[in-house]
């Protein structure tokens, strides 16, 4: 069988099944989720400037809330707050206990 198909309309060949990696299925190339998500990058990290404390930590405690309602078991938040020009800088990391989690999170914040 061949990996080219015809078009009807045209006569561009149409590569409508590719040559597909092992972890691909030949019909689709569709790729498995365990390819993609491995458990290996489970933390999320936030980083802004703003003008004051305040807006930081009201900031912190926003997202601590999704994340809270995203995890199945406890996240592990950690925050840093230090002054800089311009303002104050947040960091946090966000380590959930699945990367499934981890990626409902930074979808959640789009």
């Amino acid at each position: 069988m061949s990996d080219v198909t015809m078009s009807s309309k045209s006569t561009q060949p149409l590569h409508s099944i590719n040559k597909c990696g092992a972890e691909e299925t030949a019909a689709c190339c569709c790729v498995d989720v365990g390819t993609i998500m491995d458990n290996t990058d489970c933390t999320a990290s936030y980083s802004r400037v703003f003008e004051n404390e305040a807006q930081a930590k009201e900031t912190l405690e926003a997202l601590t809330e999704r994340a809270r309602g995203v995890e199945s078991e406890p996240c592990e938040i950690k925050s840093r707050m230090e002054k800089v020009d311009g303002g104050v800088e947040l960091n946090i990391d966000f380590t959930f206990s699945c990367q499934a989690e981890t990626m409902i999170f930074q979808l959640g914040l789009r």
